[in-house]
């Protein structure tokens, strides 16, 4: 494959498709919408012959796709930018010219989240190359670089080609791709917390596990006085890259521009049950599933569960709809005790109370019985976390000091005053609130 040339600045890029990196496809024109607002799309006729469309807003049919909102690309291919981190790694180690959402997303390379690639020529794939990824050995170098990217200083050449080698990948907290074992990891790094938050988050997933929650895998990676946690890639399978969406790109496309989308638990549900893959039931476990993931959310205190910390993958990509609920992802404890979600749980709209899970269960496909049954089950599974965390390594003060929030009188109160005989009347049928971050 061709070298990419030197970036340039320029109102145009090529979107492709890079399932088989070994045979891209291209699926159309990006163009900066005027005064910088946004990123359209604009599918090429090769795709609209063959394709799929990458998102229910952006339907296989000639045209300029706009963006939804001021910043932000059309449809999915506003997945495929890096987000606070990425970016921040961006203007450091590349400095570009204009820092507009073209930049960011060719900058953000070929690693990027799901299947999607920039790329700066129609004719072949060219896009911005991070070389190979680092291997786990140098999981201590790159907590090195990280911080020197946080402290704004200097690095040598050997850094700067590690630290693009590991990527800009999205998100808030400081991260980097590395590879162990031959597969794609994202580790996570973690300074100035009040509590071990690698440990936690490992502890806190596998915790979820144990609830019946597909979660994808953590490992802890040692490192000197501290540690992070890695976490395999969901959107790589045997060398091929699966097609993926988050939730609030899902929802977002149910509504009209200038709508407010309905960003929460019941209505992805629903996106399930109309869009999944229904012939072996699979759809109707997911959706029990993600009434279970939004029960533990609420009882492990974890409120940044928002829009972005939820992905669909697209199993069947040339059928619109074959979608798959993708394993839980940046699953741990907030530690705020604000008693709000981000996504939207049920009829009082983000309160973290399991009366408001249970308001409308039946949009999960579950009756009433069904639904208080799950909730028990994540409640066992919960109490027993001080036992789980201490197996894997969570010290005793960190544990004191999330029991103040999980054990706390609100979620304590919660998990030991539910019972299936406090909902064994069904509720009048679920009204659908508009949730709001």
């Amino acid at each position: 494959m061709a070298e990419a040339p030197r970036y340039t600045i320029s109102n145009t890029l090529f979107l492709w498709f890079v399932a088989d990196p070994m045979q891209p496809r291209l699926v159309g024109e990006l163009k900066l919408v005027s005064a910088g607002k946004g990123v359209s799309l604009e599918y090429a006729a090769s795709w609209l012959e063959s394709g799929f469309a990458l998102s229910e807003d952006l339907p296989l049919v000639a045209g300029e796709f706009l963006p939804r909102d001021k910043g932000m690309a059309a449809g999915a291919v506003d997945d495929a930018r890096p987000d606070r981190w990425g970016e921040r790694v961006i203007q450091f180690l590349d400095k570009p010219k204009r820092l507009s959402l073209m930049e960011f997303l060719y900058f953000a390379g070929d690693d990027r989240f799901g299947a999607l690639g920039v790329s700066t020529s129609r004719d072949e794939y060219l896009p911005r190359r991070n070389g190979p990824l680092p291997r786990l050995d140098s999981a201590q170098a790159l907590s090195v670089i990280v911080a020197k990217i946080m402290a704004k200083e200097s690095i040598s050449a050997a850094e700067r080609r590690m630290a693009t080698a590991g990527g800009s990948f999205g998100g808030a907290k400081p991260k980097a791709l590395i590879e162990i074992g031959r597969a794609e990891w994202v580790i996570k790094f973690y300074n100035g917390e009040p509590v071990d938050l690698p440990l936690v988050e490992h502890a806190a997933m596998t915790l979820a596990a144990k609830a019946g929650i597909r979660v994808a895998e953590t490992r802890v990676i040692p490192l000197a006085g501290e540690n992070a946690v890695a976490v395999r890639r969901f959107d790589r399978l045997n060398g091929a890259r699966i097609h993926a969406i988050s939730a609030g790109t899902a929802l977002r496309a149910l509504v009209g521009t200038g709508q407010t989308p309905d960003l929460g638990y019941p209505n992805l549900a629903q996106l399930l049950r109309r869009a999944g893959p229904t012939a072996d039931g699979v759809n109707a476990l997911q959706m029990r599933e993600l009434f279970r993931r939004m029960v533990f959310n609420i009882l492990i205190d974890n409120t940044d569960d928002h829009e972005k910390n939820h992905a669909l993958l697209f199993t069947e990509p040339t059928r619109w709809g074959k979608l798959s609920l993708a394993p839980a992802y940046d699953v741990l404890p907030t530690n705020s005790g604000q008693g709000m979600q981000e996504f939207g749980v049920g009829a009082d709209g983000r309160d973290s109370t399991l009366v408001n899970a249970m308001s409308q269960s039946a949009l999960f496909g579950l009756k009433t019985d069904e639904a208080a049954a799950e909730v028990l089950g994540v409640v066992g599974v919960v109490n027993t976390w001080k036992k789980h965390f201490a197996k894997c390594g969570v010290s005793g003060a960190d544990i004191d000091d999330l029991a103040q929030r999980i054990d706390g009188d609100e979620l304590l109160a919660q998990r030991s005053g539910f019972s299936v005989q406090t909902h064994a009347v069904a509720p009048a049928p679920p009204k659908r609130s508009r949730f709001q971050r």
